[in-house]
């Protein structure tokens, strides 16, 4: 069984770097209680670069997300970006506003720059106002500098920051794409539960960053789900300096663009792929691979479906076999399946065979779900188009990180 990822790749990953014109930081300012922990930073581009975002849909939007898509939808222009981690300046009426709008001031100003330029990122606990005095204190500590301390700064019930490089040649020219996020719990995009930030120096046609974002958008991250539930402050943004000079990448750009957006994709996935794997309490990644589904829409709602079903989750955990959970969880689709003949394979094990029980051995198929990888293949029998999704598994720490977040 291959995953659909397993391709020949047009782009090397190297270790995490900022492309060329990016500067960054991150202090703790006292968000967090942990002095250890970083709890504020920012990203500046030393130009104007191409802005594009994506923004979740539950209808409480914080503030911050709805200044920092309101900030982008003007020029579609970025230049910097400011964070903070443990308050989400969400469901806070009139004043979030006002405080997210001093926020990007405050970064603006420091960075020599105009507020039109800065978006707002925010995460933590909703319903707190943000202590604008630590949040003052933050910006005038930070520096631009090539660190990657941002990274550790937007992180709330995560394990470990989540980053990736990848670099491509075009035209001669090097061209680097960053990305880094944070994600663990509150997680089923939409788009997008979580705080995720792409960088790239590659030059980029107007009018073309937006759609890619989308596109990419409901292939990686719109297809991991670790509870079900869809945050109010998180983003994803993309910023394009076009500081590496290649000939500009365009749709019309048949190679360029293919192996632009083919390290593009790649960052994404390995970052949804990171937040399904850290999801709170889990201990097993699990990727869903659809096959044969008369849709590709079809094929991406059975595999979400799957990582989504707290029973499959559960069974995974408790490394239990009963693929009844797997079967039940695709019949509550609404896809075209052919219910007659329906297969899933576990690990490369065979699971159902033509939606009968594989002729399995119980303690080689409980021993294949003690790895950390999980991968579930299923048949639909009903077409050609594939899908994919991520999750993970649900454990009793779940539930223990969840009754205490705000202690």
């Amino acid at each position: 069984m291959q995953s659909f990822l397993e391709e020949t790749k047009t782009y090397q990953e190297v270790p995490f770097t900022w492309p060329k014109g990016y500067k960054a930081d991150g202090v703790h300012v006292g968000l967090r209680k942990n002095p250890n922990k970083k709890d504020m930073g920012w990203l500046y581009s030393e130009v104007p670069a191409q802005a594009a975002g994506t923004y979740t849909t539950n209808q409480f939007q914080a503030a911050p997300t709805k200044l920092t898509k309101q900030t982008i939808n003007q020029d579609h222009l970025l230049q910097g970006m400011v964070m903070n981690t443990a308050v989400a300046n969400s469901v806070t009426g009139k004043q979030g506003m006002i405080d997210a709008k001093k926020m990007q001031k405050l970064a603006a100003d420091k960075m020599g720059i105009d507020s039109s330029l800065v978006g707002v990122a925010s995460t933590g606990v909703i319903g707190e106002n943000l202590p604008m005095d630590l949040i003052q204190k933050g910006v005038s500590q930070l520096e631009l500098l090539d660190n990657d301390l941002v990274t550790e700064a937007i992180l709330t019930t995560d394990t470990h920051p989540k980053t990736i490089s990848t670099q491509i040649e075009i035209d001669g020219k090097t061209v680097t794409i960053t990305g880094f996020c944070k994600g663990s719990g509150m997680i089923h995009p939409k788009m997008a539960t979580m705080l995720g930030f792409v960088v790239t120096d590659a030059k980029i046609a107007d009018g073309q960053l937006q759609p890619m974002l989308s596109q990419q958008v409901d292939k990686t991250f719109n297809q991991i789900t670790v509870d079900g539930d869809t945050s109010t402050n998180d983003m994803v943004v993309t910023l394009a300096n076009g500081m590496a000079d290649n000939t500009p990448i365009s749709m019309d750009d048949g190679d360029n663009f293919e192996k632009f957006t083919d390290a593009y994709n790649a960052v994404l996935t390995k970052l949804a792929q990171d937040i399904a794997e850290d999801g709170e309490g889990s201990t097993k990644l699990v990727e869903v691979n659809v096959e044969h589904a008369a849709t590709h829409i079809d094929a991406q709602k059975v595999a979400k479906a799957i990582v989504g079903s707290n029973l499959v989750k559960a069974a995974i955990f408790g490394e239990d076999a009963n693929w009844g959970r797997i079967i039940a969880a695709i019949g509550q689709t609404d896809a075209v399946i052919d219910v007659d003949h329906t297969s899933v394979w576990l690990n490369d094990l065979p699971l159902v065979d033509n939606s009968h029980s594989a002729d399995f051995d119980e303690n080689v198929m409980k021993d294949a779900l003690t790895d950390k990888k999980i991968t579930v293949l299923v048949d639909l029998n009903s077409g050609t188009a594939t899908g994919q999704a991520w999750g993970c598994d649900l454990t009793y720490n779940y539930v223990r990180i969840n009754a205490t977040y705000r202690s």
